[in-house]
């Protein structure tokens, strides 16, 4: 026996399980996949050895040796079951997806493993790297190339009926549409993906995403109510599955009671038994947002904009909502600062309302052109001129409807003079 390898054992993976450190460990690992033997206990312990490899790569943040793993591994997969090679490979692709800033190398990957796949001729295996291909490729916005992806693997994997695979790919065609700002497509696709659903067994986080992209998309229609309860649905499953997407579910539940003006069920919702095991920015960041609305500051406000950054503005649900939430709140503002006046100075409501003067004359302007109020602005003086709301003038309408029932009588002559004449 050459040195190049050991012995495929468990005494060789608990000799690599109990090395001082990670790199002996995947030495040790990589000396017992060399080895020749293909017997069926062999495969088995080699098996249990690249799940173990896998593991202890990623925690070394190897992305590239992980790859080159997939590359080396493809003369084993020959020998092993397809179902076993799918599983690997994904696993492997996951644990890439594992470690941060991999993106391009992730894309890359799975570019690889389909050229094999096809190759190959392992279209189960290849149908689902492609759909990951597209989520990562959705990720780094590469929407027009995603969706050709998905558009031909979509027609594929309807003609072969695979229930749970096109409940994935209708999901991601949603989310894709979503991103293209195509409302009706995307709720097109989210029903395609809730019809395959029901035909079969979904798994709980399954069932969780779908009710996730429900509420995302009721939210977009201004049904924040029911967006409110899919959200629930999406938490409930995954907080029992302890699941990271859990605290974006409850962010979205507090956004969308902050959206019907319940901003006071906010505080309730996060010190609730579920609520405070996800304690942290992103609560901490709708709670201040709840607080400046229950305000009715907009200083606040923007103060909770500038401090979460990272929670509400780079989310971009979140922000969406938001900035029409700021919009309304600060038309309502201003509107009740000016009420008392026919002419003042923009700087002075500026003062009043703590905002810079640019922000205020642009956001005055738009709500003239909008007609939220009659009146004009005096740049050369830099006021605000209010005109009285207009009396209706009641003549028209009156003379309106005196020839309107003029049309009905002569109407109702006319045919009396036809019957007569008959």
């Amino acid at each position: 026996m050459s040195s190049d390898y050991l012995p495929a054992t468990t005494e060789s993976i608990a000799q690599a399980l109990e090395a001082p450190s990670r790199p002996e460990s995947i030495s040790i690992l990589y000396r017992v996949l060399n080895n020749p033997n293909s017997s069926p206990d062999a495969l088995r312990i080699k098996e249990q050895a690249i799940t173990n490899l896998t593991d202890l790569l990623t925690q070394e943040k190897k992305a590239e040796e992980l790859r080159l793993l997939l590359t080396q591994l493809r003369p084993f997969f020959s020998l092993i079951p397809k179902a076993k090679t799918a599983k690997i490979v994904r696993s492997i692709i996951d644990a890439v997806a594992k470690i941060p800033d991999t993106s391009a190398l992730q894309i890359s990957l799975c570019r690889e493993m389909v050229e094999w796949t096809r190759l190959e001729k392992r279209t189960f295996l290849r149908q689902r790297v492609e759909a990951r291909l597209a989520a990562l490729l959705m990720e780094e916005k590469e929407y027009s190339e995603a969706l050709s992806l998905l558009s031909s693997l979509i027609k594929e994997v309807r003609r072969l009926d695979d229930k749970l695979l096109l409940v994935d790919i209708d999901l991601l065609e949603s989310k894709l549409h979503f991103s293209l700002r195509n409302l009706p497509k995307a709720k097109a696709s989210l029903t395609a993906a809730r019809t395959a659903a029901n035909a079969i067994y979904v798994p709980p986080a399954q069932q969780g995403t779908i009710d996730l992209q429900s509420g995302i998309l009721h939210a977009e229609e201004k049904d924040y109510k029911t967006a409110y309860s899919y959200f629930f649905e999406a938490f409930e499953a995954f907080n029992a599955l302890e699941d990271p997407r859990a605290v974006f579910s409850l962010k979205y539940m507090l956004l969308c009671k902050i959206m019907v003006n319940q901003a006071d069920d906010v505080t309730g919702i996060i010190s609730s038994k579920a609520g405070l095991n996800y304690v942290g920015p992103d609560l901490d960041a709708m709670k201040a947002v709840a607080d400046a609305y229950g305000k009715r500051s907009l200083k606040f406000f923007e103060t909770a904009l500038r401090d979460y950054k990272a929670q509400l503005e780079d989310d971009p649900i979140v922000h969406r909502h938001l900035s029409s939430l700021y919009d309304t709140l600060l038309e309502q503002n201003l509107c009740r600062l000016i009420e008392p006046y026919s002419r003042v100075e923009i700087n002075h409501v500026a003062n009043m309302i703590e905002l810079p003067v640019e922000h205020v004359e642009k956001k005055l302007s738009q709500m003239i052109l909008d007609k939220k109020f009659a009146g004009t602005l005096d740049q050369g003086a830099g006021c605000l001129i209010i005109f009285e709301d207009p009396k209706p003038d009641e003549m028209f309408p009156a003379a309106l409807e005196t020839i309107s029932n003029m049309g009905k009588v002569v109407d109702s002559l006319y045919v009396r003079s036809a019957r007569i004449m008959a």
